[in-house]
């Protein structure tokens, strides 16, 4: 039960986010909806490959794509009570999205019995994948590479359920809601992971004459 609820929270998330960015950068209908859902269902798909799912998996998630386009069509149709509160909720539509699939990516691996590596890269790719490829698309940084802290909650998530620290579903929901928050307050105090910026000095030669 607690898989199928975060997978329907992590779709209506992404698919919302993917929409709204499109919609901010001027995408027709078709894009809109392609970019929600290569936005709610992008990271799922590239987690699949690397665990050994067969990609056909994807394709039998048909309550979830109806549940995002959805979504996807409440944004289309209704942008403006909903971009007004974009710039306010966006980020936190986002970590919702980051925790959920997260969570959900890393109890996938571990219903596979894969290795703890496994599963925190399941957790991040389910977690940041769809987003990195939206804003790929969308011609934007991937959020995930900033400076910001975003996918380190996804590989504490993966980390946790690897360990099978975290396995009851009340636990389970109780790590989805503290990775909300710690998302949150990681952009709203710009917590930041070290970084280092390297630049090759330009040798100019000035001559006189």
């Amino acid at each position: 039960m607690t898989w199928e609820v975060l997978s329907i929270i992590g779709t209506i998330a992404f698919a919302i986010s993917g929409a709204i960015v499109a919609m901010e950068e001027e995408y027709d209908i078709l894009g809109v909806y392609i970019l929600g859902i290569v936005t709610a269902f992008g990271g799922g798909a590239i987690r699949n490959l690397l665990i050994g799912v067969p990609i056909s998996a994807l394709w039998e998630q048909g309550l979830l794509f109806q549940i995002a386009l959805l979504a996807m069509t409440l944004v289309f149709l209704f942008p403006h009570r909903l971009l007004k509160h974009w710039h306010k909720w966006g980020n936190l539509t986002d970590a919702i999205g980051l925790s959920a699939f997260a969570i959900q990516g890393a109890l996938y691996a571990v219903e596979m019995e894969h290795p703890i590596s496994a599963t925190i890269v399941a957790a991040v790719l389910t977690g940041s994948g769809g987003g990195i490829i939206r804003d790929l698309l969308a011609g934007r940084k991937p959020l995930v590479l900033r400076a910001e802290i975003y996918a380190f909650w996804a590989i504490i998530a993966g980390f946790l359920i690897g360990f099978k620290v975290v396995d009851q579903s009340i636990e389970l929901y109780i790590l989805f809601i503290l990775i909300v928050v710690f998302r949150v307050l990681s952009y709203t105090y710009k917590w930041r992971l070290p970084n280092r910026s390297f630049q090759v000095p330009s040798n100019k030669n000035t001559m006189s004459g």
